[in-house]
C-alpha cells in the first residue's frame, strides 16, 4: 500500500506517526531507494516504501469509524480463556493483526476481565500497552487530546461495566 506525504499511520511496534517526506536514501551500500520518513512523538523511522515492512504499516481510524467503536467498547465483553498461558497467546493472535479492532477488544475483554478479579502481572502489562496504543490512536483519529481521548475509552468502559454487572 502506498501512503501520502502528511498521512497518518499506525506503525505496528511503534505507534502512530505521521509521514513528513518521500525521499530517495542509501542506506545500504546497494544504491539508493524510496523510504517514508516517519515521525513519532519521540523518534524518527525511515521505512522502505517498496519492502515487507512498509506493508505493516496502516492508516490511523478515520474518524468517521469511531461510532463503530465506541459501540464496540460497550459491547459485551468476549470470556477469556482462565489458563493465563493460553489467554496470553490468544490475546496477542489478535494484537498481532494490528487492526484497531483488535486493539478495542483486547482493551474491552481484558478490562473486564479485570472487574471479576486482580489482573496478573502478564494480563496487566499487556492491558496497559494496548490501552496506551488505542488512546493514543483514538486522539489522533478524532483529533483531541490524549487526556481527552482517555476520558472517553474509560467513560465507554464504565458504561460497559454497568450494563453487564448491573
Amino acid at each position: 500500500m502506498q501512503f501520502n506525504v502528511g498521512a497518518f499511520i499506525v506503525h505496528p511496534t511503534y505507534g502512530v506517526g505521521e509521514i513528513v517526506k518521500i525521499e530517495e536514501k542509501r542506506f545500504t551500500g546497494k544504491g539508493t531507494s524510496l523510504y517514508y520518513k516517519i515521525t513519532l512523538s519521540n523518534r524518527t523511522l525511515w521505512i522502505p516504501v517498496e519492502s515487507e515492512i512498509a506493508t505493516g504499516l496502516r492508516l490511523v481510524t478515520a474518524r468517521s469509524e469511531l461510532e463503530k467503536y465506541r459501540n464496540l467498547l460497550k459491547s459485551p465483553p468476549a470470556t477469556l480463556n482462565t489458563n493465563y498461558q493460553k489467554r496470553h497467546l490468544e490475546l496477542v493472535g489478535r494484537l498481532n493483526q494490528g487492526s484497531f479492532r483488535a486493539l478495542c477488544e483486547v482493551v474491552r475483554d481484558l478490562t473486564a476481565r479485570g472487574w471479576r478479579k486482580p489482573l496478573g502481572q502478564q494480563d496487566a502489562t499487556t492491558l496497559k500497552k494496548t490501552r496506551q496504543s488505542l488512546v493514543e490512536e483514538w486522539a489522533t483519529s478524532a483529533g483531541i487530546s490524549r487526556s481527552e481521548a482517555v476520558q472517553e475509552v474509560e467513560a465507554l468502559l464504565q458504561t460497559t461495566q454497568q450494563a453487564f454487572e448491573g
